[in-house]
Order: structure tokens, then sequence, then C-alpha cells
């Protein structure tokens, strides 16, 4: 594995021990085409991810194989003011950026608020990619209304970033389910977790004359279609059923108010364990909106999957790449059950 390593991304760690994802140059040249292939061209990128993480190291490799020098968003706190500002500097004929969904969810926001200078930055670039999580459908139709030119993105370090554009996958990228899990082959595989055979062994191997990267992930394939349901880790039995904590999400954040909310598994005496919300403050009182999220879970997917709490914070936990702090927001939300459990 040594000779053919150019890279080595540690994974988030959102749900539990990071890996040492090492990535060859052709693997990450590979995906670097194959975006380019699917958004129209090679230009100029943005860098407002880490570039520690994967999507922001193929912000860099993407830069490299066009020869064009990306401009950089400084650290900290994402502000769309500053975003603007910054987009001021790209002056190639095309213009990229990729986003995490609160990134894109904030200035969509402030375009929505009438910031002319924030909605004009947004307009200005030919491609947007958004992953790192699931987009909703509610936050995309936004940004479309808002003007922005958007793609989904599904993938991960072992893929050298996202392989699969809006349900689509790219390049010569190859999808299938397998069991009801999704299994990626192509050029922009990983060669595997460095000094971690064991790991290598499990995710990756060999079928049908090619390499496959088994992603752990719950999906369907549907006339070249790829819809992602969900981490196969990431169900919970309660009560006896099993309940799909990322559809659970997924339909708590179509509610107002919850665009942004997450959803983790938490301890009960009776059931098991149970889906909890966690939630920044700034909308219903948890007692009031408990009832209506509920409801409507309820509706969508069973009275199984309906959520126990919601539990609100000032802020909730991201990582630096963005994505929720999942481990974080489950401590919260055992904590917040167990708080409520001592007062009675």
């Amino acid at each position: 594995m040594g000779q053919n390593v150019a890279l080595v991304i540690e994974t988030s760690g959102s749900t539990g021990v990071p890996k040492r994802v090492a990535l060859s140059a052709d693997a990450l040249l590979a995906s670097a085409a194959a975006s380019a292939g699917a958004m129209g061209g090679q230009g100029q990128w943005m860098l407002a991810l880490p570039a520690h993480y994967v999507a922001g190291a193929q912000v860099l490799v993407r830069s490299i194989a066009a020869e064009t020098e990306p401009v950089l968003y400084s650290d900290g706190h994402f502000d769309p003011g500053r975003f603007a500002e910054v987009a001021r500097d790209l002056i190639h004929d095309l213009r990229f950026v990729s986003l995490v969904p609160v990134q894109l969810a904030r200035l969509v926001a402030a375009t929505e608020a009438g910031d002319r200078v924030v909605a004009d930055a947004l307009r200005r670039f030919d491609g947007i990619l958004v992953g790192g999580q699931a987009l909703t459908t509610e936050l995309r139709e936004r940004a479309l209304d808002a003007g922005a030119r958007i793609l989904s993105t599904y993938g991960s370090s072992e893929t050298a970033g996202g392989c699969v554009y809006d349900g689509r996958p790219i390049g010569t990228t190859t999808v299938r389910a397998v069991d009801g899990l999704l299994e990626i082959a192509g050029p922009v595989l990983a060669e595997g977790y460095l000094g971690d055979p064991d790991r290598t062994a499990a995710a990756f191997h060999e079928a049908d004359g090619q390499k496959w990267y088994r992603t752990g992930d719950l999906g369907a394939v549907d006339d070249g279609l790829v819809t992602v349901f969900g981490r196969a880790d990431n169900v919970i039995i309660s009560g006896g059923e099993k309940v799909l904590l990322d559809a659970v999400e997924g339909a708590v954040r179509a509610l107002d108010g919850f665009g942004g909310a997450v959803v983790v598994a938490a301890d009960d005496a009776e059931w098991g364990q149970v889906p909890v919300v966690v939630v920044e403050s700034g909308g219903a009182a948890a007692a009031t909106a408990l009832a209506a999220v509920r409801a409507h879970v309820a509706e969508q997917l069973g009275r199984a999957a309906a959520p126990a709490e919601v539990v609100e914070v000032d802020v909730l936990p991201h990582l630096s790449s963005g994505k929720p702090d999942r481990v974080a927001a489950r401590r919260i939300a055992e904590s917040a059950r167990g708080e409520r459990a001592r007062r009675g």
C-alpha cells in the first residue's frame, strides 16, 4: 500500500472511532476528472471546508488538475458576508464551491432576508456541491428558489469524496445494492486503511473482477438512480421494532424550525432505545413541539419511530468538517433525559 499512497485522510469520527483512509494520486485525480465532467468543465474553486477532510482536500486536487488557484475562506464561524467577500476574488469563467448543508442554509437565509450582496455571490457560482450529510428537500427547494446551482453529493473518504451527484454515479463509478447495502466500485476507491488490515479487509473486497467498497449505507439502485436510506449502524430496536434514525431525522427536518435538527438514540428502560431530537433553540418550546413532532413522524414512519423527546440546545455541536457531532449530541440527549428523570 505504501508506494501508492499520496494522501491520508482521517475520517470525521462523527459516529465513532476515526479511520485513516489511504488514497492514491490516481484515485484523487480520477475523482477530480469525474467531477469536472459532471459539472461542465474545470474552473476555479473556493475552499470553504477544512482541507484535512476529503471534501476540502478535493477542492485543492481539482484546482491542481485545472491549473487554477483556489480562493480561501478563513477558518472559524461561517459568515455569509465573509463568503460573499471572498467570492469576489474568483476570476475564472467557471466558479465552484463545496459546502455542507448548514453553510448553504446560512447563505440561503441571508438571501431570503434581503441581503443582495450574498444573493449575488450565491448566484455567481456555476456549481455548488453540497455533501457531508443529507440535503433536505426543503433546503434544496429554497436554494433553487434563491438561484443557486446546486448538486447534492454522496461519497466518502473511501471514494475520494463525492462519487454520486444528484443520485447518479459520475465518471466510471459503479454503485450496486447487495442485500440492501450499497457497494461502490471504480478508480476512485482508496487503497484501504493505513495500518489497519482488519478494517481494510472488512470494507473492501474483490468480486466480478473488480474491487468493491462496502459503504455501510442502506440504499437502493433503480435504473441507475442511487437512493441512500441511511447508515446501517444507525438503526435501533425500539419496542421490538427496527427504527432507522436517518429516516426519522429526515422526517423531522421537514418541519419548520427543525431544518438542522439531529436525531440520536437514547436508552430507555421500557422500550430499549428511543429516538431523541436535539435542536437549536429558537423555535417552539420543546414541550409544545414534541406532540407535533411525534405526530408527524408517526404518520410518516410508524409509532415506534416517534421521538421520545425534543431537547433544545443553544448551539448544536459540530465537527470541524461542518458535520453534526453525533457522539456529542447523544451525550446531550442522555444527559437531558437523566436530568428529567431525576426531577421526577
